[in-house]
């Protein structure tokens, strides 16, 4: 059979199928029904197999959370942590240690944080700055955690079992820096971390963990949609502002 005529067979719709024994008649493609049998022709469409999703228990990861004795080693261990969130978000973002008594717990990394493995960045992160500068804080001078430290799936809230494998890490963060004070951003860090519901608590200073006061207050992100909020976020900041000056509340 000549070069043009095989041409001429491919442009009619024919094709070759191959099998393990032997080679089969060119037949012409008609479209594939439930009664065709799968055992006399190849898929056009191999699906390859799904790997395995390992997993880690929570005793384990309690357990590796417990080992480091500074914070340098700590925040290594979280870059090197195998969480589920892992292989869907594009970067690690790990907390940002600052030198002072201020530490701010925050929702999921933004777009922006994931695109960049820098907790809060672009315009939540600067409206962060100026919220700080209003108390004389600068951002160096703070400990930026995240309630995880991948992005979700299109932002989704983590599940239950998310945020349990990064809790450990988060404790032992605080107590390694023991701060003064913790500032918690939104919904989710008012939940999970300070167990109040920030509509009703927004402002109120809560008994937190070594001593430690919590503060909740509105995401900055809320605040760049709601302009009208930042009048109660100023007055819980300035609280914070005189806890760190004075001790008192």
């Amino acid at each position: 059979m000549t070069i043009n005529k095989l041409q001429e067979l491919v442009q009619a719709g024919v094709h070759w199928e191959l099998r393990d024994d032997t080679f089969i008649k060119p037949t012409v493609a008609q479209p594939q029904t439930d009664a065709t049998n799968d055992k006399t022709r190849i898929s056009s469409s191999v699906v390859p197999p799904i790997a395995p999703v390992s997993t880690i228990s929570l005793d384990t990861v309690k357990s590796m959370a417990t080992r480091p004795n500074d914070i340098e080693s700590l925040v290594r261990m979280i870059g090197e942590f195998n969480h589920p969130l892992r292989a869907s978000a594009t970067n690690t973002v790990l907390p940002h240690i600052g030198q002072g008594e201020l530490m701010i717990i925050t929702d999921i990394p933004s777009p922006d944080d994931d695109a960049c493995g820098k907790i809060m960045s672009g315009a939540i992160g600067e409206l962060m700055d100026k919220m700080l500068g209003a108390i004389n804080i600068k951002r160096q001078n703070v400990s930026i955690i995240p309630m995880s430290f991948w992005r979700t799936p299109g932002g989704r809230t983590p599940t239950a079992s998310e945020l349990e494998l990064t809790r450990p890490f988060i404790d032992k963060i605080i107590e390694l820096l023991s701060p003064r004070v913790i500032l918690t951003l939104g919904t989710l860090p008012a939940t999970e971390f300070a167990g109040i519901n920030l509509a009703k608590s927004h402002g109120e200073l809560i008994d937190g963990p070594n001593g430690a006061k919590i503060m909740p207050i509105f995401h900055p992100n809320y605040l760049m949609l709601k302009p009208a909020a930042k009048k109660d976020a100023w007055v819980a900041l300035q609280k914070v502002q005189n806890i760190l000056k004075t001790g008192e509340e």
